[in-house]
Order: structure tokens, then C-alpha cells, then sequence
């Protein structure tokens, strides 16, 4: 994980301020965390910038979609990955490929510069 968020900020200092980079590293750890966590396979991730924003997507092997879900007790730590991804991306969603699926998450250029 401190491989792809070093990357990941590589990347976005080559684009933007590196301190807005923040929320996109925040969202990109839980991305990678689900698929590590609920796949227990490999993931691979792709971060591509252009003038209008950044697009994440990580990519798994297991066909199982994904569901954001509220944490029932304040003190649960898990389970809220999918919802900081709903409410700080400015879209995000799931595609199915042939073997397993891609999550992802954009920021507008404001966001995520």
C-alpha cells in the first residue's frame, strides 16, 4: 500500500499542488484495502490524470460487486471505505469485466489537484 500511495502522489505532483492530494489518496487506500481484503487475491491499480480531473480504478479477480453499507456501531472501523468513496469522489461506480470487476472513483480537477 505505501508503494501505491508514493505513486500516487508522484502522479498528482506532476499535475497539481501536491498538499490537494489528500481525498484522492484517502479514497485510493480504501479501494486497494476492499479488493486485498474481500477478494484475498491480487489487485491492480490504475491512476490516470488529465485536465479535467483524476480517474482511480482498481481492479480485481472476484466477480462479487461491491455495496456501500453504514457501520452499525460508532466504535466499527470496517465497512466505511465504500461510503467515504460515495460521499468525497465526484463519481464512482463498478464494471464487471470477463474475470472479476473494477472500482472506481473520479475527482474534478478542483478536487483533485
Amino acid at each position: 500500500m505505501p508503494e501505491a500511495r508514493r505513486a500516487l502522489r508522484e502522479l498528482l505532483r506532476q499535475w497539481g499542488p501536491p498538499d490537494g492530494s489528500d481525498v484522492a489518496e484517502l479514497l485510493t487506500s480504501e479501494l486497494v484495502t476492499n479488493a486485498l481484503v474481500h477478494t484475498d487475491d491480487d489487485a491492480i491499480l490504475t491512476a490516470t490524470v488529465s485536465p479535467s480531473g483524476l480517474r482511480v480504478e482498481v481492479r480485481d479477480f472476484v466477480p462479487q460487486r461491491p455495496r456501500p453499507r453504514v457501520p452499525e456501531a460508532a466504535a466499527d472501523t470496517n465497512g466505511r471505505g465504500l461510503v467515504l468513496v460515495e460521499s468525497l469522489a465526484d463519481a464512482w461506480g463498478v464494471c464487471a469485466h470477463e474475470v472479476g470487476k473494477s472500482v472506481w472513483f473520479e475527482l474534478t480537477g478542483a478536487q483533485a489537484a
